[in-house]
């Protein structure tokens, strides 16, 4: 009888664990396992650089559901893999990684390309092991798959490249399992919660991520309570959508009514939220936490009452316990501070002076055409923020920024990550252009892969976020500046369509263009290269330090970049 080999049991472990996709490069520790997906249902995708490996399967991953992998060959191309790995981990996207090593013969000799991978990879997964004999491939696959699951993050399996074509005799069937627990706090908690809620004036609900299949409870819950509902970034196409107590994010790419609800209430209740900045929690509150991990209560600030929950299982027992309030006093002045947030955020999204072109015109463009189900993906820095603030949550549109992590370059590898996943819906990258020339060699990927893919280059020809920073610091701006090819050109010799815009009349068609060809496009937009990120608030202390910067261009001659700044963003209107 023909015995399976290691590499055979991995793949079909991981096809009975719903993997339908692996992204990654072969090399000569892999072949075994490459060769085995070529006869499996998984599709290999085959990448440029391994980070964009392990970005687009955590992106695959993050919008499905499901479990998805990547793989890396020995030494470096595993290593490769390891900032993406972070970005789908810390976004609780289920990912298995095969990373291959070495041969076991040859492990702590010193070997060519030999690595210590358990000891790195176990900084960003939840479960990380290391293939020994044959009988042991598909129990570890196995595991490996069920922790990705259900623990909702990366698992690594480490596989020695002269095991991966060993025979295996027949074994026990392992198989990966995905139980569906509920959790809620107890009746005693659940009743402490509802007079707490109910003893208070000014109460606000604070929204996360963890509200992602709550929007029903969540609506209901405000309309009982008459509470404004503020929430994170990542919360945004959960919570925005039909949601007429809406009053947006807050944080530091928030708008002034999410932070004006969080920081006025004399209650908080932080549903599925583990926001990490301490000084956008409101001080003077009461604060009450619910959340299914027990180690995210009151980590980021102190709490009165943390309960273990799920967002919408909690919310249905806990709303039998809710009368109905009638004082609407805080709800409303939330509300009509949120029109006016709204207003701000419509004046930004004009044409500027002579033909400037704002990023907020241009995202802003970008959503009124779209598709309802597009997905819009955006590089970390200034193109998320535009993004998160112009865009549109109507229930059906995702969106997808490095919020965690907060990388450069995710836009474009994770939109090929989502593509592949949803080829028959519209995929769009917001791409910075210092983060779309770091791995801008995936473009080819793309191409090779025929994914319909549509890019924007915010062209700034600057690290335009890093420049804020140093501006906001009191600084001057060192270090920031791109020399940027000729994108549209590029864009052509590799199999992209092309096209570019510098003045803002020319954008509306431009946009209608992009967004209707076939096939992949890359749009080129010079935009602003002054363009502020304006907080939900400014602090005496950000106005000092904008001044101080001011004061040091003009005396080191680059005052003419302090009126660009004034004119382009304060003079626009």
């Amino acid at each position: 009888m023909q015995h399976n080999t290691v590499g055979k049991i991995i793949v079909e472990t991981l096809e009975q664990a719903g993997v339908k996709n692996c992204y990654g490069i072969v090399g000569d520790t892999l072949n075994h396992i490459t060769d085995a997906i070529r006869h499996s249902q998984i599709k290999w995708v085959h990448v440029r650089h391994e980070e964009v490996a392990a970005m687009a399967a955590g992106a695959e991953s993050y919008m499905t559901g499901g479990l998805t992998a990547c793989a890396g060959s020995c030494g470096p191309g595993s290593l490769h893999t390891i900032n993406g790995l972070l970005e789908a981990h810390r976004n609780r996207s289920p990912v298995v990684m095969i990373a291959t090593q070495v041969a076991l013969t040859e492990l702590g000799m010193e070997f060519p390309q030999e690595v210590d991978l358990a000891s790195i990879f176990k900084t960003c997964s939840h479960f990380c092991a290391t293939i020994y004999h044959p009988s042991q491939a598909r129990r570890l696959t196995a595991q490996a798959a069920q922790a990705a699951i259900n623990l909702r993050g990366v698992a690594v399996l480490i596989v020695p490249g002269d095991l991966a074509g060993k025979c295996v005799a027949p074994g026990l069937p392992f198989s990966a399992h995905h139980p569906q627990p509920v959790y809620s706090p107890s009746e005693a908690e659940l009743d402490e919660m509802a007079h707490l809620l109910l003893s208070s004036e000014r109460l606000a609900l604070y929204c996360g991520s963890g509200c992602a299949d709550a929007h029903a409870e969540i609506v209901e819950l405000a309309r009982r309570l008459k509470a404004p509902v503020a929430h994170t970034s990542r919360a945004k196409d959960f919570i925005e959508p039909d949601n007429p107590f809406n009053v947006g994010m807050t944080g530091m790419l928030g708008i002034e009514s999410g932070y004006h609800a969080t920081q006025e209430c004399d209650t908080l209740l932080l549903l599925g939220a583990d926001f990490a900045w301490t000084s956008f929690y409101p001080h003077r509150a009461t604060i009450l936490q619910v959340d299914n991990q027990a180690t995210h209560l009151g980590r980021r600030h102190p709490v009165k009452l943390g309960v273990v929950g799920d967002i919408r299982t909690t919310l249905q027992k806990l709303l039998p316990r809710l009368p109905e309030r009638q004082d609407d006093n805080f709800l409303q002045e939330c509300l009509k501070l949120h029109q006016k947030s709204l207003h701000w955020l419509a004046e930004q999204e004009k044409p500027g002076h002579n033909g400037l072109i704002h990023p907020q015109y241009l995202v802003k463009l970008i959503d009124q055409m779209a598709a309802d189900d597009a997905f819009l993906v955006g590089d970390s820095g200034t193109a998320m923020v535009w993004l998160l603030r112009h865009t549109t949550a109507n229930g059906k549109r995702r969106t997808l920024a490095s919020l965690i992590h907060g990388t450069m370059a995710n836009a474009m590898p994770e939109a090929l990550g989502i593509k592949n996943a949803f080829p028959h819906r519209q995929v769009i990258a917001i791409c910075g252009d210092g983060g779309l020339s770091m791995l801008m060699g995936d473009l080819l990927t793309i191409v090779q892969e025929g994914l319909d893919i549509k890019i924007v280059i915010l062209n700034n020809s600057a690290l335009d976020f890093v420049e804020i920073e140093q501006k906001t610091e009191g600084l001057m701006n060192a270090f920031t500046d791109l020399h940027n090819p000729d994108w549209v050109k590029m864009a052509e010799a590799i199999g992209f369509k092309g096209l570019r815009v510098e003045h803002a009349d020319q954008l509306p068609e431009a946009v209608a263009q992009w967004l209707a060809e076939s096939g992949p496009m890359l749009l080129d937009v010079k935009v602003n290269q002054y363009e502020l990120v304006m907080p939900p608030t400014v602090t005496t202390g950000e106005v000092l330090h904008t001044a101080l910067y001011s004061a040091k261009a003009i005396l080191s001659g680059h005052g003419g970049e302090v009126v660009e700044l004034i004119e382009s963003n304060f003079l626009r209107r």
